[in-house]
């Protein structure tokens, strides 16, 4: 029989028709609260804090001993409460001021540019000049704005042209005019594609490379390059059309702004040398390795510089050697070679082609191997294999060894193999992924969680356009899921592993990501003005105990190029000692859901008015 509310009133069920009422008014309150709160996210200059999302997936385990949790998949603090009193147009008062090196200081890195440390250096033999040499303390000055400095060229068309304000250096166009690599046209350089051994052109160089071996598929199980002094990285920036993607280096040397052209027209690139001092890069991180008269002395120091491209190349990787050693054989050229035979052979490279195309380059193409037979068979067992490594982050200012690294192997012993093709790797279980039975689940987990954070609140909710952003760099990367989860944008992302973190950055390489360690007590080895959005989730948390927020803030504003934008997500203490740095740099700052903080960078420089 049907129950009315006239009839429950006779049978005098007043404790239900209370608690019933009560249920009511409590729903309608709450669908009041929900519809009358805003839909819209965008960024003004008022932040409002809405219902925190859930906490991320708890990090991975690991297999280093010190089990440093992952920074970037800490769980959210209670941050929503304090974000009431956060006053985002308090300012610290300080007294800014352009770093004095007169028209250098538009390009000023701290690290390569310590001219005092530089001077006092006993030898150079080994390209110790190059190396980074930080200042102590860091300097607090800002690099100035090249004079008439624009909003640099949007990608795609930046691959083909820049401003030439911005990279005001036309040293280049003079001294590469007959190999191609770069042009001024009117208010432009512009890039044709060629380069020291392109001599058809830089596609032509690539299919070449292909067509001799076609065993190299590009962006299916070559995904993932290392190009060694890489003048303008040309080779990169084509290869990107075929889902490749190159960490391109060079050092800073007399071919003045290689790399800060390279930044420039979007293409990823980094400061760097091959001297005494190891690359910031996990072993085992590349599928090919490449140079093209990189002038680098392969057989010197006993073949440390060779033996430490050995580090980084996966088991199984290429190694692409286009020099005249390979295809010349006047006597200074056939020293080299043999000396390389010699080199190669006692690494257990084997050569898997050689060639030379129609313009006269040649090039030979060498194969790491991807099991121990050959070095137990070798005759002279030199180099040595290393010992076993137990330390992390253990290419962070470690001197070159002598020693050929040990292939990777499982808790069991057994060799990882590396099997999985792009794209698929990216989210395939990484081959170097602790063994511990949710190991996998926690990694699933932490993907899923970033692909939602990235689309829900990145994207969406704090409306940070991507048609404007190119070069994009995670501060504090963990896993590589923030890259992962915009790996459909066109843009690219340096993941940097801090020295202090857990080390991860095997596991970014394997998922065809790039990346490197690096300490944010000091300077990136990148110029001013080459990223377009840094990206920082909870690196503070380690840092604050080794250095000053304002230290950090300086090297943030020094790399993103005005207009460019800092997405910070970390707790409110950290956020209240982070915001008052930036607004005193003219940044603009709104805070969303109590625990992103982002800012934007002007065009603002100091001037002698301000002080």
């Amino acid at each position: 029989m049907p129950i009315s509310v006239q009839n429950m009133f006779k049978e005098r069920k007043f404790p239900f028709l209370f608690a019933f009422s009560f249920l009511l008014i409590s729903v309608t309150i709450l669908l009041f609260s929900y519809s009358s709160s805003s839909p819209s996210l965008l960024l003004s200059t008022n932040f409002q804090v809405s219902d925190p999302l859930p906490p991320p997936p708890r990090p991975l385990p690991t297999r280093s001993p010190k089990n440093v949790p992952v920074s970037s998949t800490k769980p959210v603090s209670k941050t929503i409460a304090a974000a009431s009193d956060v006053d985002l147009n308090v300012s610290l008062d300080i007294k800014w001021e352009n770093c004095q090196l007169g028209p250098l200081a538009v390009d000023y890195i701290p690290c390569l540019d310590n001219w005092k440390a530089i001077k006092e250096l006993k030898s150079r033999r080994r390209m110790e000049h190059r190396e980074r040499h930080c200042p102590k303390p860091s300097p607090r000055c800002l690099a100035p704005l090249p004079i008439g400095y624009k909003v640099p060229v949007h990608w795609p068309k930046s691959r083909d042209m820049i401003w030439y304000s911005n990279v005001p250096h036309p040293k280049l166009v003079e001294y590469k005019k007959e190999q191609n690599w770069v042009r001024k046209s009117g208010d432009y350089f512009v890039f044709p594609g060629g380069g020291t051994q392109f001599k058809n052109g830089v596609q032509s160089y690539i299919d070449f490379i292909h067509k001799t071996l076609p065993a190299i598929k590009w962006g299916k199980n070559i995904r993932v390059i290392l190009d060694v002094g890489c003048g303008v990285a040309s080779f990169g920036g084509y290869l990107l059309d075929k889902d490749v993607i190159t960490m391109s280096f060079a050092p800073k040397d007399e071919h003045e702004a290689q790399i800060q052209f390279a930044l420039e027209r979007g293409i990823p690139a980094i400061l760097s040398v091959i001297g005494t001092q190891k690359l910031t890069f996990s072993d085992n991180a590349y599928d090919l390795i490449h140079c093209a008269r990189c002038r680098v002395h392969w057989d010197g120091d006993g073949g440390k510089p060779l033996l430490e491209l050995n580090r980084v190349l996966k088991p199984g990787g290429y190694f692409i050697w286009s020099a005249t050693p390979v295809y010349r054989d006047d006597e200074r050229d056939s020293k080299v070679w043999k000396s390389m035979v010699a080199l190669t052979t006692s690494l257990c490279w084997k050569i898997v082609a050689k060639t030379v195309d129609s313009t006269g380059v040649g090039l030979v193409i060498y194969q790491k191997p991807s099991s121990y037979s050959c070095y137990k068979h070798r005759k002279e067992k030199l180099p040595p294999l290393c010992e076993q490594k137990t330390n992390q982050n253990a290419s962070w200012y470690e001197p070159l060894s002598y020693c050929i690294s040990r292939l990777p192997v499982d808790r069991m012993g057994n060799l990882l193999r590396w099997s999985t093709p792009w794209p698929q790797r990216l989210s395939s279980k990484p081959p170097s992924l602790p063994s511990e039975p949710d190991a996998e689940d926690i990694f699933i987990e932490d993907t899923k969680h970033w692909a939602a954070l990235v689309s829900e609140v990145y994207l969406d909710g704090l409306a940070i356009s991507l048609g404007r952003i190119r070069n994009v760099m995670d501060m504090n990367a963990g896993y590589g899921g923030f890259a992962a989860a915009l790996i459909d944008q066109p843009l690219w992302v340096m993941n940097v592993v801090p020295i202090d973190a857990q080390d991860t950055l095997s596991i970014i390489f394997e998922r065809g990501l790039i990346g490197v360690y690096h300490d944010w007590c000091e300077s990136f080895n990148t110029y001013p003005r080459t990223y377009d959005l840094l990206h920082a989730s909870f690196l503070f948390k380690n840092l604050k105990e080794r250095c000053d927020t304002i230290d950090v803030a300086v090297e943030m504003d020094r790399i993103l190029r005005p207009g460019g934008y800092l997405l910070v997500q970390d707790t409110m203490e950290n956020i209240k000692k982070l915001n008052p740095v930036l607004r005193s740099l003219h940044w603009s700052t709104t805070l969303y859901q109590g625990q992103f903080l982002v800012g934007k960078k002007g065009f603002w420089r100091p001037s002698e008015n301000d002080n």
